[in-house]
């Protein structure tokens, strides 16, 4: 194993240290492990929040920032964040107009936002929980009772992100979340496993000769094992069943498409990639409206990508423009 670490033990206080010296406007919790704007709380704005484990950066940490979340708590890698340090964002990010949790579909991410969600009830804190779910390769998982949840996160807290950035109310917040999630449809392929630092070995097994269609974020298998094949046919076998999912060419202004880099791909790869999900989205009459490409949502040192289609509205597509300013999204401001 090649990383560039000190102790495997160290690794993600020592990452949250380093993010602390490069982006002072945020405030780092490092005994929860939790990352806040500067300015949490904002009185009378809908707190957000989300967490997961880590190794899945810019998620969500590099997201915490005007126009998107309050605040992101950090697990151990690939490992869900305690209910503790969840109860503690959601107190520090209230500024009286309640907090919105998004949460990935994933066992113990749903387990403990929604014990930390009761816990903050009681101490009269109003939340709502936002279900992420929209990786089409399987029904259940390892991981998961139902779809996972994978690249609409991201696009899921920019624009509800935007939406507590207007002075919306949580309700509203909360409707544009599920909106948005709803019309979202993901898919991934995995070139080569990851390898977590306190194991030391790749996750699973693939020969260079092999890709797995339909991977999940933490190295779950997929629908299928495959030869290797160009990025042309691999682009048709993700696009395909996400099409057949959700029809993305009726009464829209379109689609934004989102090519996500696994953690070890160049983005020549995925502009590559982009280039062939563009055209096969036109041979089926879908239009794409705006575009997100770059490792936004990684698996550690994973070769590969995901595509995510969302189907937009014309208030999902304001709110997708709207400022941001995050470690890892930042335009308008």
């Amino acid at each position: 194993m090649k990383k560039l670490i000190n102790d495997p033990a160290d690794v993600i206080d020592e990452a949250l240290r380093g993010m602390a010296i490069a982006h002072p406007e945020l405030r780092i919790d490092h005994t929860n492990r939790t990352i806040y704007r500067g300015d949490a709380p904002v009185t009378g704005k809908v707190g957000l929040i989300s967490g997961g484990g880590s190794g899945h950066e810019p998620l969500h940490g590099g997201f915490v920032g005007r126009g998107m979340l309050d605040a992101a708590c950090a697990g151990e890698v690939f490992t869900s964040p305690v209910p503790d340090q969840m109860l503690e964002a959601t107190k520090n990010v209230d500024g009286g107009a309640g907090v919105l949790h998004i949460v990935k579909n994933y066992t113990g991410d749903v387990m403990n936002f929604e014990m930390a969600a009761e816990l903050a009830d009681a101490e009269g804190i109003t939340v709502e929980s936002v279900l992420i779910d929209d990786d089409v390769a399987v029904q259940d998982s390892t991981f998961t009772a139902g779809r996972r949840g994978v690249g609409a996160t991201v696009l899921v807290e920019k624009i509800a992100g935007a939406a507590a950035d207007q002075g919306r109310s949580l309700a509203d917040v909360a409707d544009v979340a599920r909106r948005a999630n709803a019309a979202s449809r993901s898919m991934g392929v995995a070139l080569t496993s990851c390898t977590v630092p306190a194991v030391g070995h790749p996750t699973f097994e693939l020969s260079d000769t092999e890709i797995e269609v339909g991977v999940g974020i933490h190295g779950e298998p997929g629908r299928q094992r495959l030869p290797m094949q160009s990025a042309s046919a691999i682009a048709e076998l993700m696009l395909e069943p996400v099409l057949a999912d959700l029809d993305f060419a009726g009464d829209s202004p379109g689609v934004i498409l989102f090519v996500n880099g696994m953690g070890a791909t160049p983005l020549i790869e995925l502009y590559v990639m982009y280039a062939e999900y563009a055209a096969l989205l036109d041979k089926a009459g879908v239009r794409i409206a705006r575009s997100l490409v770059g490792p936004y949502i990684t698996s550690l040192d994973m070769a590969g990508c995901s595509v995510t289609l969302l189907r937009a509205d014309d208030d999902m597509l304001r709110l997708w423009d709207h400022p941001v300013n995050t470690p890892a999204l930042r335009r308008g401001c």
